[in-house]
């Protein structure tokens, strides 16, 4: 279990990396494993595979160029108007663009992300496209600006595996979803466990894989926060985004780790759902 230091020093690095992301990024795509495309190499190619809705690709590029996740949580949460959506690390704030439009007008979506950076960035993409039901907050995911008992519905984008303390997100999401309440997240887990040497590189907190939680222990986290009828569906992911992965670790981790096939099986792309009981 990590000190409060330690946790401390991982949400300032993921807090400074996540910056300068968003105050780097213009036209070219980023993603959660760096500059490389988190699912593919070409952007428009691997946000249809990401999203299954196709109005995602009316969105402008400015929008889908911060699109940094591993999955779709906007369609895994089968949405309804009226609606009010949470989204956890709402970065640029495609997620939540994109789940105004299912909520509609009398529905809303609020993002919470603890770079300010990517705040300033899903504002100015709010006013580009007009979306009036989305809000923006400063905040830490472990610690919700949202009051108890207020969201529908909460969605996040390979974003809780960033987290020092997952456990404590979980609590939080069972705080402020109403009773009978949805969880829908994209995330990476592993099945089994990393490396220790991943798992105590800073770096690689700030990728896709070190913070991954192994899966019946990330889903263990989430009973015990309280939510039931959880349920998590694979989407194992292309040799070529390990490697994104390992590439931006550079030396940190061991040519004997990189060349373990057994790394390549072990991390997936988790969807995953879970309830708050009525």
């Amino acid at each position: 279990m990590e000190t409060q230091e330690t946790k401390n020093q991982i949400h300032s690095f993921v807090r400074e990396r996540y910056g300068r992301i968003a105050e780097s990024t213009t036209s070219d795509r980023t993603s959660c494993c760096g500059p490389s495309d988190c699912c593919g190499t070409d952007s428009t190619e691997s946000l249809v595979r990401l999203y299954e809705d196709a109005d995602m690709i009316d969105l402008p590029q400015e929008v889908t160029n911060l699109s940094l996740g591993c999955g779709d949580p906007v369609t895994l949460a089968e949405l309804q108007p009226g609606q009010t959506v949470l989204d956890l690390g709402s970065g640029g704030g495609i997620d939540c663009f994109l789940a105004a439009r299912k909520v509609g007008p009398t529905g809303l979506v609020i993002g919470v992300d603890m770079t300010p950076a990517m705040l300033e960035k899903a504002r100015l993409n709010q006013e580009r496209i007009g979306a009036e039901n989305v809000e923006f907050r400063l905040g830490e995911i472990e610690h919700l600006p949202v009051s108890d008992a207020s969201v529908d519905v909460i969605i996040s984008n390979c974003v809780i595996n960033l987290s020092p303390d997952k456990p404590q997100v979980f609590r939080e999401a069972y705080r402020v979803l109403k009773p009978g309440g949805k969880l829908a997240v994209s995330d990476m887990v592993t099945d089994g466990p990393l490396p220790e040497s991943i798992k105590a590189s800073l770096s690689a907190w700030a990728g896709c894989v070190s913070g991954a939680l192994e899966v019946n222990e990330y889903v263990a986290a989430i009973q015990v926060a309280g939510f039931v009828d959880v349920t998590v569906n694979p989407d194992y992911l292309p040799t070529e985004t390990i490697d994104q992965a390992l590439e931006q670790l550079g030396d940190e981790i061991p040519s004997a780790i990189r060349e373990d096939a057994a790394l390549y099986k072990s991390v997936f792309s988790a969807r995953v759902t879970a309830y708050k009981p009525s």
